[in-house]
């Protein structure tokens, strides 16, 4: 799932809202909580020398249940070790540049009930490279106080402003250096990377690329999408 789309219309969505959805619940207020948590986030290294287990995390949606994914994989072989699935109800609308309210609830609820903790979580959707500088994956670090990535598939905000090498370009959003657009497959459409918590930029694009083989996406994500998705579809299949 992605941030996608213009900024949120606080008048659209007010239309658009669930019936069960709090009534008092103000697109300005979110933001201006985004803007306040941001301030939060650790932009520098706080990971071990030596990474020996990374995450995935994903979500789906089926109806009004919100399927949250969490994977752990083997950071030297990308072997699947250990997965989770949880359901919840959603609780939130879709709303651009507000993903993380509506995608955490059911991540948090698949990763507290892993037994192996990872290093490093490598989240589907943006870091800091968002309007607010608070996209789900830092929102999520901030929440579990573990070191997070952002990866995503398009950009949300952020201009390309200077070759970083050959296979690597910044993103710079008023001044402010927000992340990096990755190639990880030759002829392939780029990633969109970005610093979630707790790790730096360039660290960040190093795990992505060593995570990456098979697909375009880092393994850890393709595999937390791919248990998402077949949760989906079993849902789907016994309606």
């Amino acid at each position: 799932m992605e941030e996608r789309g213009k900024l949120a219309n606080p008048k659209r969505f007010k239309r658009e809202l669930p019936v069960q959805f709090n009534s008092k619940f103000s697109v300005a207020k979110a933001h201006a909580m985004q803007r306040s948590l941001a301030k939060q986030v650790v932009r520098e290294d706080d990971l071990p020398r030596k990474i020996r287990f990374v995450a995935g995390a994903d979500v789906a949606y089926v109806g009004e249940i919100s399927i949250g994914v969490a994977t752990v994989l083997n950071y030297d072989s990308l072997a699947l070790i250990e997965s989770q699935v949880a359901q919840v109800k959603t609780r939130f609308p879709y709303i651009p540049t507000l993903l993380s309210f509506r995608e955490i609830p059911p991540t948090l609820a698949a990763i507290t009930k892993l037994k192996n903790q990872p290093d490093v979580f490598l989240v589907n959707g943006h870091g800091i490279a968002h309007p607010y500088r608070l996209g789900f994956a830092s929102h999520l670090g901030l929440v579990i106080a573990k070191s997070t990535i952002g990866v995503a598939k398009s950009v949300l905000c952020g201009k390309a402003e200077k070759m970083t090498d050959e296979r690597c370009v910044y993103l710079a959003d008023k001044g402010d250096v927000v992340g990096a657009v990755v190639e990880t497959k030759v002829g392939r459409k780029p990633l969109y990377v970005s610093i979630g918590h707790k790790v730096s930029l360039e660290r960040a694009i190093e795990i992505v690329r060593r995570c990456t083989r098979i697909h375009r996406v880092p393994e850890p994500i393709w595999a937390a999408h791919k248990i998402a998705n077949d949760e989906k579809r079993k849902h789907l299949e016994s309606r």
